[in-house]
């Protein structure tokens, strides 16, 4: 579909090492949504300063430099309508102890600095995200043989 958008998501080196990876993808997919690109990698700290930059100055960020290359992240693409808002929903809000239940974080993480998961906030944060992890050649065109049921 034409007005699909793609959307960043990290699972977290915590994410990872838990084993919910399969997990988190599976909530993901049933709600009709598709991984475009998908890949397990560890970040070089100049991969979480590039990714993590607009947060440069706060008094998070070493912390958050030095947690998100502490371990293997899986890094992927989601393509579908309104990906963003959507997988942001799924994800709960970033502190889990404000996240509904349901949600990835309100379900699987305790503090807002073990929180399982990462979702860019727009589609053009998305795309600079990606952009970092992804080469255009590495995202993968396919159709789902249910769209006509998740889709109008």
């Amino acid at each position: 579909m034409s007005d699909f958008e793609r959307e960043f998501v990290m699972v977290k080196p915590d994410g990872v090492k838990r084993r919910l990876v399969g997990n988190i993808i599976s909530r993901l997919e049933q709600v009709g949504l598709r991984v475009v690109a998908m890949k397990m990698l560890q970040l070089t700290k100049g991969m979480a300063e590039k990714h993590y930059v607009i947060h440069k100055g706060k008094p998070f960020y070493d912390g958050l430099i030095k947690f998100i290359s502490s371990g293997p992240v899986v890094a992927m693409i989601i393509e579908g309508k309104d990906a963003v808002k959507r997988v942001r929903k799924i994800a709960g809000a970033t502190n889990p102890m404000d996240a509904e239940a349901g949600t990835i974080r309100g379900d699987l993480a305790m503090v807002i600095g073990r929180n399982v998961v990462h979702a860019a906030d727009s589609p053009e944060n998305a795309k600079i995200e990606y952009s970092i992890y992804f080469k255009e050649s590495e995202i993968v065109s396919y159709e789902m043989i249910n769209e006509d049921w998740v889709y109008e």
